[in-house]
């Protein structure tokens, strides 16, 4: 699973290249209804799609419900990053990734949604673990190679994970301001 280029760079390369041993075929899922507002799901989405096809790899797109993914996380809203609302996040995203694999083929799914510095790894693993099983493939990606393809690329990059409650303070009140964010009651 992907939340956005410069995350999944490295990782793609090492599976297109064949460097993850016991991986024979691979699609990039990108299923990201966390992302707000729905210009910047847009933004991630095209970049993510252009990485994708400049390797030739596959990839596939989840629905965009905000609403569903907002709905998971109620009462969670003031919860700092790489707190509870993002363990909720990661296991909502990681049950949607099994059913998707399931009814496409895929025995088992990773995630480089611990490569960003904005979250934790071994809260990743443990979303995945608990909402994938023995599904869930943990892998420790190259972060100099991913470093290494960011500084090289022309990736749109964002200074937030992806969601309306981890937006910066000063950029939080610009944003809310400009997309009326309406609180979850």
């Amino acid at each position: 699973m992907s939340c956005c280029a410069p995350c999944s760079a490295g990782a793609i390369k090492q599976l297109a290249d064949g460097e993850i041993p016991n991986v024979d075929d691979f699609i990039v899922l990108f299923f990201n209804p966390n992302i707000f507002p729905a210009a910047e799901y847009d933004k991630r989405l095209a970049e993510q799609i252009r990485y994708c096809e400049q390797f030739g790899v596959k990839y596939a797109i989840g629905e965009y419900d905000h609403v569903a993914w907002r709905d998971a996380v109620r009462g969670m809203e003031n919860e700092p990053e790489r707190g509870a609302r993002c363990s909720i996040c990661f296991q909502f995203r990681f049950e949607y990734a099994r059913r998707w694999a399931t009814e496409h083929g895929y025995d088992a799914v990773t995630s480089v949604f611990g490569v960003s510095r904005h979250k934790s790894q071994s809260q990743v693993d443990d979303a995945g673990n608990n909402a994938l099983g023995a599904q869930y493939i943990p892998i420790k990606w190259d972060e100099e190679l991913r470093q290494q393809i960011g500084r090289a690329s022309d990736f749109y990059r964002q200074n937030y994970c992806g969601c309306e409650f981890s937006m910066r303070p000063t950029r939080d009140k610009n944003n809310a301001e400009k997309q009326k964010i309406i609180p979850i009651r």
